[in-house]
């Protein structure tokens, strides 16, 4: 078999025709290619994801199954549920990189927020949609803080299955519950967190055969690798000294982690860059077993402005250990305040992003002025999502509370003076 499911703790080897995602010994499991056969089959390389234009159903591939040979080599072109989704920008800014204390030469922002639902959830989406149509699951579900609901009700809409999402009461922004309405999944709203939305999640898989969606899946974790892949081919496989991105659940560090160390085992980079992980300071409990050496890990009653990453109990937490060891990464946290402050910066910049993507910038922030990032290092950050995801942000800090850098509209009279005041 060239994949196959794998156990992170005891080895314990399952089908991928196996509808689990845990071991019977509990541990969380992963999608283990045999890369040694991979590249020998298809002759895997820089220069072939660099000049391949293969197509998917007669669109080009790009994205995510770009690299369909590393994520899902087992399934038919033809059975594929995919919305073009990847092939984001990595963007330049020099007003960031002023703020942020970098040469604009040392920055990249790279916009999951420019995938088809807004964020980089549709890039794990598509690979799970399509194992859980090839699996023949009629029905697939989730836990949601809103990113997630929005896109497995995109993709199951597509792959014309059942999509049931359940999301915490009063947790979830208007900009993403509306798109899970709007796409036509059942949507349950649960009296109490997203923790309490998982375990459900949990119990749905056992009891009812819903298949789920949320990054418990190691499906979801193969598609989620290809930020990374993507990255290096628009950076020409230069390597950056640093990603720097949110974590909640922490599925994007388990997936980056795992992407990169694919990479070196194939030969496609010879260094590992250094991962910084962004919690909440309200939201941090990976934050905090970091600290503690990861000696364990503490669940918490979440609470923070960035909804994205509102999450007390990170199930993917073992796998986001490994990440961090194979990357020497590490982990800090950044108060909501700091959040609002980089968002206002991004946004000003004319790049916009939700809050959660932002947390990203207020770490860099926090980790320049640490030492820890130096100012000559190139560094990428993760921008996991659109400003639109979350409009009453915007509104709150520039209008309702009036944050420091706050830009709130003004009322004037119907006249031309008064608009000539504003120029």
């Amino acid at each position: 078999m060239i994949s196959l499911l794998q156990c992170i703790a005891c080895g314990k080897k399952y089908s991928l025709s196996d509808v689990r995602f845990t071991c019977d010994c509990g541990s969380l499991l992963d999608v283990l290619h045999d890369l040694d056969a991979l590249k020998k089959q298809f002759g895997i390389s820089q220069a072939y994801y660099s000049t391949k234009r293969a197509k998917i159903q007669g669109q080009p591939t790009g994205g995510v199954w770009h690299f369909k040979e590393l994520v899902l080599p087992s399934i038919g072109d033809e059975d594929v549920i995919s919305k073009q989704e990847g092939n984001t920008r990595l963007y330049r800014n020099k007003k960031t990189a002023a703020w942020l204390g970098l040469d604009h030469t040392k920055l990249y922002l790279k916009h999951e927020g420019e995938n088809p639902t807004g964020s980089f959830k549709d890039r794990g989406m598509t690979v799970a949609i399509t194992q859980a149509r090839a699996l023949r699951q009629r029905a697939v579900t989730c836990a949601s803080t809103g990113n997630t609901s929005a896109s497995l009700a995109a993709y199951a809409s597509e792959a014309g299955v059942t999509g049931l999402v359940l999301i915490p009461k009063g947790s979830v922004a208007i900009g993403k519950i509306s798109q899970a309405l709007a796409y036509g999944t059942k949507t349950l709203v649960v009296d109490g967190d997203f923790d309490d939305c998982m375990r459900l999640i949990r119990e749905a898989q056992e009891t009812l055969q819903a298949y789920p969606l949320n990054s418990i899946n190691p499906f979801r974790l193969e598609g989620q690798k290809t930020i990374m892949w993507e990255t290096l081919v628009q950076l020409e496989w230069r390597v950056p000294d640093w990603f720097v991105f949110p974590g909640g659940n922490l599925g994007n560090t388990s997936a980056f982690g795992k992407a990169l160390h694919e990479a070196f085992e194939l030969g496609l980079i010879d260094k590992m860059p250094r991962f910084a992980v962004i919690q909440a300071s309200g939201a941090s409990p990976f934050y905090k077993a970091y600290k503690n050496n990861f000696a364990g890990l503490v669940p918490e009653k979440a609470d923070t402005i960035a909804t994205a990453i509102k999450i007390g109990d990170p199930v993917n937490y073992t796998k986001a250990v490994r990440s961090i060891r194979w990357t020497n990464g590490v982990v800090e946290s950044v108060s909501d305040e700091e959040i609002l402050e980089a968002k206002a910066h991004v946004d000003g910049s004319g790049i916009g992003a939700e809050p959660a993507s932002c947390a990203t910038v207020a770490g860099m922030k926090v980790l320049i002025d640490a030492g820890v990032i130096r100012k000559n290092e190139t560094v990428v950050g993760i921008l996991t999502g659109n400003i639109l995801k979350d409009p009453q942000s915007i509104v709150d800090y520039h209008i309702t509370h009036k944050g420091v850098h706050a830009n709130p509209p003004a009322d004037i009279d119907a006249s031309i003076d008064e608009v000539k005041k504003y120029l």
